[in-house]
């Protein structure tokens, strides 16, 4: 399906029009250019190569140069392959006019990195054991993760301490609720993943 590159703004809340508050989120929806027409006859098959942001000149290898000069447009931070579009030539330029008040779109992004996390934020953990009564001080700890002589081993997918967040992650079915074009702003309903600022991928 056709979509675009934006980036997270925010969280807000508006007013339906029965008078409930309701959570949403504010999009930069390109604008995006074309920088490669991909057909079924040359690569196999049918996609629009769309380009969002800004580069330095200086941090952009000269095979990219030549790629974005083909396209006529300054080098792009971001490259994202779209299917769907009927009708796209190089150098176009894809905005929020894609898109309708009343649809549905999915929004695509890379979640907060925590870091390394214990069980208990991780995995919502209740820890162990009592904090008084001379119990020991690992009330955080998981407890037990095996059984002893007999498999003799940890299972695959034991939900463990390691690393949080910074995960791939999409939000399916949101609900457009405004599109402001002259500033390319999308408005959907509910949360998205990434922090603010980061990048995000928006599709029909």
């Amino acid at each position: 399906m056709p979509g675009i590159i934006g980036r997270k703004i925010g969280m807000t809340s508006i007013f339906s029009a029965e008078g409930k508050s309701m959570p949403c989120t504010v999009i930069e929806a390109g604008p995006c250019v074309v920088t490669q027409v991909k057909t079924q006859d040359r690569d196999g098959y049918d996609a629009v190569q769309l380009g969002f942001g800004t580069r330095k000149e200086k941090n952009t290898s000269n095979a990219l140069k030549g790629h974005f000069k083909k396209a006529n447009t300054a080098p792009k931070s971001k490259l994202v392959e779209f299917k769907g579009f009927d009708s796209a030539n190089l150098g176009d330029t894809i905005d929020a006019n894609l898109f309708e008040e009343g649809e549905f779109v999915d929004v695509s992004g890379t979640t907060k990195g925590k870091g390394f996390q214990g069980v208990v934020r991780r995995h919502n953990f209740g820890g162990v054991g009592q904090s008084t009564h001379g119990q020991h001080n690992r009330l955080r700890a998981p407890g037990s993760i095996g059984a002893c002589s007999y498999p003799a081993r940890v299972f695959k997918g034991m939900r463990m301490a390691g690393q949080m967040g910074n995960k791939s992650r999409k939000q399916a079915n949101l609900l457009v609720l405004k599109v402001i074009a002259d500033k390319n702003l999308l408005i959907v309903k509910g949360s998205i993943p990434g922090a603010n600022g980061s990048t995000v991928t928006i599709v029909k």
